[in-house]
């Protein structure tokens, strides 16, 4: 029996919709600190997902990705512009922009690598792993804590250590259960960048309720993709004295660490 099935919804929407050249975001994309703006795991998903299918070739294994989150996201429909900007048969480098009209949002930047048939060691290929999985972890119902629809209640979720909303290191068990765009293939890269972006919420330093820690960017690199649809990220956060910090996240799947995540965050009092 699957140990987290009660925390899923009857129906789960789709993040996104086509709509001819735009992408219509559900209600699954709001984020937690604006109720007109989407969560920054959106946006990166949808990167992720646009980016890993554009122009298909011997470079398609999407090794780093850098999304800028320049602008609060509002939910409504979105344009996606892609472009090789440094093409090779081995290393490439893609660019994304979502925009709504004329005005650019996010901006992303990722590295694409062609993949071999390399056999290595398993202890190296997978690394440490996070214990417990998501079997000997906590089911958290999302909706506790977050009621209103959003970006969290398109997870599955389980604690495996620390506390969500507590100060402190921490880490959870994330599986997407919604589709990123309506009708198509969750790609893998999709999933760790849409789990990535809670790494300042999981790790936060300070209390829910009494402080605002706003990631501008996200850096996700992996070493391979995921494969099962659960994603670890084990977070913590370092802030300074001035307003500003960072978290960071060692991101798994269930057979071992496959990779690291990055945030820069913007800390200020509600």
């Amino acid at each position: 029996m699957d140990p987290i099935a009660g925390t899923r919804d009857t129906a789960d929407e789709p993040l996104f919709r086509r709509d001819g050249n735009r992408f219509v975001p559900s209600a699954k994309t709001r984020g937690p600190w604006d109720p007109n703006a989407m969560h920054g795991g959106a946006p990166s998903a949808l990167l992720a997902h646009v980016i890993s299918g554009f122009e298909p070739g011997s470079t398609t294994f999407v090794g780093r990705m850098t999304v800028e989150l320049m602008r609060p996201v509002p939910l409504v429909p979105l344009t996606v512009a892609v472009e090789v900007v440094r093409p090779g048969k081995k290393v490439q480098l893609v660019d994304a922009v979502i925009r709504v009209g004329d005005t650019e949002l996010v901006r992303a930047r990722a590295l694409r690598l062609r993949e071999i048939d390399l056999p290595t060691d398993d202890a190296v290929m997978t690394g440490d792993v996070m214990e417990p999985g998501p079997a000997g972890s906590t089911p958290f119902d999302s909706r506790t804590f977050i009621e209103s629809e959003g970006f969290f209640h398109a997870f599955d979720v389980a604690l495996a250590r620390g506390a969500w909303g507590r100060p402190g290191p921490a880490a959870m068990w994330f599986r997407l259960r919604s589709e990123v765009v309506a009708g198509e293939p969750v790609v893998p890269f999709s999933r760790v960048a849409a789990a990535s972006d809670f790494s300042n919420g999981l790790g936060n330093a300070f209390p829910w309720g009494g402080y605002l820690f706003i990631n501008p960017d996200l850096t996700v690199t992996v070493a391979r993709p995921p494969v099962s649809e659960w994603v670890g990220i084990d977070a913590q956060s370092v802030v300074g004295p001035n307003g500003t910090g960072f978290a960071e996240s060692a991101v798994y799947d269930e057979q071992g660490r496959i990779g690291r995540a990055t945030q820069s965050l913007l800390l200020d009092r509600l």
